[in-house]
């Protein structure tokens, strides 16, 4: 089992000499057959020379540098698409991760497809980034019904097999286990150390937890609607043409049989504002429809995923 360790770098120059060295003691303490691969995310200091340097002193790197900065997502979507191990191990670059918790999450990706560490004595401060964690933690595992202690941890195992077949976008890398659920996977959560920041400067702010809170949003609609989007919109829009109905045909039956004047009263705009919104709802669910099946039918994407095939050679298609 080939092992590839995928590590985001910027602006870690003063972290990512001994990062390496602690790298390679970890991973040859546990024999492993192993390759790193650093992506330097458009770093404005002197990161990627340094990168530069230790690929020249160890094949066993790789280097991959961003022409700007894209984000920690573009980053770990790059080292996924240059991995050629057959695990991919995924950690921060700024010794934060232990590199001594790989072989632990490396023991448990035998029974499982996703290891995913977990903080449990996380030495950050409490009320910037630990509270506002936790709360981000209890509502991506409500959402998604993936319970996981700690979604934010970079330190995680994949078979390559699984990353793969997941597309990324946005802030979508810490929500990798609950869009992979999709695909019927295993997951399972350990343990792992976590080191203070020592040196340099952390990327992370709370204007990050906006960015999470709307990708949550689309992680849920493409795990329940991404191939059925009426399903999604065409309830709302059919209880809200309903309810305009309704009230449409109160007003009517008021002005028919009480004489009532309905020209002037907000219920009548309420009852036509809702109708003209339900058609729309309707509408935007049969063109997402459309828009589902030239995706599948045009690029031959499949809705399901195979895990095993045994006894049969060549594509469902092939006769």
């Amino acid at each position: 089992m080939k092992v590839s360790v995928v590590i985001p770098l910027y602006n870690e120059e003063e972290n990512v000499q001994e990062l390496h060295e602690r790298l390679t003691q970890s991973l040859g303490a546990a024999a492993l057959d192993y390759e790193i691969v650093y992506v330097d995310d458009g770093s404005t200091d002197s990161t990627f020379r340094l990168v530069e340097a230790i690929q020249q002193r160890d094949v066993r790197v790789v280097a991959l540098s961003f022409r700007r900065n894209f984000g920690q997502t573009a980053a770990f979507a790059a080292g996924f698409d240059y991995a050629r191990g057959d695990v991919v191990v995924t950690m921060d670059g700024d010794l934060q991760n232990d590199p001594d918790d790989i072989p632990k999450l490396l023991g448990l990706i035998g029974e499982n497809d996703i290891v995913s560490g977990w903080r449990k004595r996380r030495q950050d401060p409490f009320i910037s980034r630990r509270l506002p964690s936790m709360i981000a933690n209890w509502l991506i595992s409500r959402v998604t019904g993936v319970p996981l202690h700690d979604y934010g941890c970079s330190l995680k195992a994949y078979r390559k097999d699984v990353v793969r077949n997941i597309s990324l976008y946005g802030e979508m890398h810490r929500f990798i286990p609950a869009v992979a659920k999709w695909y019927g996977v295993r997951i399972a959560e350990v343990e792992t150390n976590h080191h203070p920041r020592l040196r340099g400067k952390s990327k992370y702010g709370i204007s990050r937890t906006v960015r999470v809170v709307l990708d949550l949003i689309t992680v849920k609609f493409l795990l329940g609607f991404s191939t059925k989007p009426l399903q999604f919109f065409g309830p709302v829009g059919l209880l809200s043409s309903m309810s305009g109905f309704l009230i449409s045909l109160y007003l009517t039956l008021g002005k028919i049989f009480s004489g009532r004047d309905i020209g002037g009263r907000p219920l009548l705009l309420l009852g036509v504002l809702l109708i003209i919104v339900g058609i729309q709802f309707i509408g935007m669910g049969l063109l997402g429809e459309m828009m589902v099946r030239i995706y599948h039918e045009s690029q031959n994407k499949p809705i399901y995923v195979v895990k095993t095939v045994i006894g049969h050679c060549g594509g469902p298609r092939d006769s």
